[in-house]
């Protein structure tokens, strides 16, 4: 799955603006306890996980959602709904029969015609668009087994596996283009409708009938113990608030915390900062590469050049223990990070050289539009730091302050600057995830087929294409650098830097789960 870091203040209250959902009471939610853990998580307006790639979305999904296997804190797939499965001699036929006990909170059975429909919803995002083009077959056998029979060997099927969140099959049966609101999943906490105030806050709670597997929890694998009745989602805009709040003991957890606040929060007694994603993650900025001046990939190549990463890295994460530089397309963590190709990189960056690449490129003062999300301070900052870079060397640069949901709305437009487009947008994602190129969003180039930005390179797509044939680590390493090659000649996007982002919990709050792509799990976690 695609997983793209949305810090806490990216979207505040335009949480409630776009939520469409049933009538539902508006209660108060009680009175905060030790059964009662309440999380400062602001921009849930999509809950749906295969209609957006938000982080927020995802671990909204991860509560009330299950899946057929999960990823272990190592990221190997481990069986969580499945109970058995088995593979033919050839490869080619595998059978997934689902384990005892698995329920929906409306008190149905899940079914095998749940999780096929699931998968199929899958295939029609960049997820699961290899699993079906690799299908001969999907289909259940029983009301528990359902069977997958490929046209060709796929050996990264179980971990394709681990990406689905299952859904009703009257849910799963929409379009993955069409929203499901239902929010009613087979996971570990249900979803509360009554609870529900938007654009203040949602309540969770604990799925008295859920059966969790026997083994230890790992990672997002194992074990799913829920030790809390209730977990309540506050939306604060305000980081000053938020951190008051935290600070009074009227909330007990903040999601990614704004790195000036650090200092406060390790001087108070009670309070703690933790970082439960190691591996960090890698904030990049994506090119409109339809429109001028980026459609010339002289542009895009001067950006390599042009960026600072060691000051982007003060403006993400001003402690130096919390930043770092990246230079490979698969991250700085991941078995297939390399320096294939990198040698733009030179610390300071190189003004003249971008220069000299815009002039090359036939730039003629075109304004080049920078997506601002003012709701996530790191962005907003590295977006007036990238302004005021491209001025410095001629380029009519022009920022486009909005609300993360903004620029959400906004980069979806691939028409030229005149009719609302764009040049540029800053993101981020998980460092892990840029591990798998088969499934990463970020690391196509199929053009307008493609995500936000739409870089297109034949040489590159055929190369990626051999991933999911690479038979092993060594041979998937060695293609690693074939395709970094490609992609730092036609530069689908460019680093800025990477950075760790702890939270910020109260002392009394523990057992929190690490991933090593940043979601937010809320079992196993209790209160003193």
């Amino acid at each position: 799955m695609t997983i793209s870091r949305r810090n806490l203040f990216k979207a505040g209250m335009a949480a409630g603006a776009a939520l469409s959902m049933p009538s539902v009471l508006r209660a108060q939610t009680g009175p905060l306890d030790a059964r009662t853990v309440r999380i400062v998580r602001s921009g849930l307006s999509v809950f749906d996980p295969y209609f957006t790639t938000a982080d927020v979305t995802v671990d909204h999904a991860l509560a009330i959602y299950d899946t057929l296997f999960s990823l272990d804190s190592k990221l190997l797939p481990q069986p969580q709904m499945v109970g058995k499965w088995s593979v033919s001699e050839d490869k080619k036929a595998y059978t997934f029969e689902l384990r005892d006990g698995l329920g929906w909170h409306d008190g149905t059975p899940v079914t095998a015609a749940d999780c096929v429909a699931s998968i199929r919803r899958l295939g029609q995002t960049s997820a699961g668009e290899l699993l079906m083009t690799r299908a001969r077959d999907i289909s259940k056998k029983d009301d528990r087994t359902f069977t997958i029979v490929l046209k060709e060997p796929l050996g990264l099927l179980i971990d394709i596996l681990a990406r689905p969140f299952i859904m009703r099959e009257k849910d799963a049966d929409r379009p993955a283009t069409e929203q499901v609101i239902a929010n009613i999943g087979s996971g570990p906490f249900k979803f509360s409708h009554a609870l529900a105030k938007p654009g203040a806050s949602f309540t969770y709670e604990r799925n008295e009938k859920f059966v969790t597997r026997k083994e230890p929890s790992d990672g997002m694998a194992g074990g799913k113990i829920v030790k809390v009745d209730h977990v309540i989602w506050d939306n604060m805009a305000d980081a000053q608030t938020a951190l008051a709040a935290l600070q009074a003991g009227e909330v007990d957890y903040l999601y990614g915390p704004p790195a000036d606040f650090y200092s406060a929060i390790e001087a108070d007694p009670n309070l703690e900062l933790q970082v439960l994603n190691e591996a960090g993650w890698d904030m990049f900025l994506r090119m409109n590469c339809l429109q001028k001046p980026f459609d010339n990939v002289k542009a895009r190549q001067a950006m390599l050049h042009l960026i600072d990463q060691e000051a982007f890295g003060r403006v993400t994460a001003p402690d130096p223990k919390y930043r770092g530089t990246v230079t490979s397309i698969f991250g700085t963590n991941t078995p297939y990070s390399n320096d294939e190709n990198t040698g733009w990189y030179k610390k300071g960056g190189d003004p003249e050289k971008a220069k000299q690449l815009f002039k090359e490129a036939g730039y003629a003062g075109e304004k080049v539009v920078i997506l601002q999300p003012t709701s996530w301070g790191a962005a907003s900052d590295a977006a007036q730091l990238l302004a005021a870079s491209l001025r410095k060397i001629g380029v009519n640069a022009e920022l486009a302050p909005s609300d993360w949901s903004g620029v959400v709305a906004r980069r979806a437009n691939k028409g030229p600057i005149e009719s609302g487009g764009w040049s540029i947008f800053i993101t981020d994602a998980a460092d892990y995830t840029l591990s798998d190129p088969s499934a990463e969003a970020i690391l196509t180039a199929n053009g307008e087929k493609g995500w936000y930005g739409w870089p297109k390179s034949d040489e590159y797509e055929a190369l990626r294409a051999k991933w999911a044939d690479a038979a092993t680590l060594e041979e998937r390493k060695a293609l690693a650098r074939k395709m970094q090659r490609v992609w730092w000649d036609f530069v689908g996007f460019v680093m800025l830097s990477q950075y760790v982002s702890p939270i910020a919990r109260r002392k009394t709050l523990t057992g929190l789960i690490g991933t090593p792509v940043g979601s937010l799990v809320m079992w196993n976690m209790q209160k003193a």
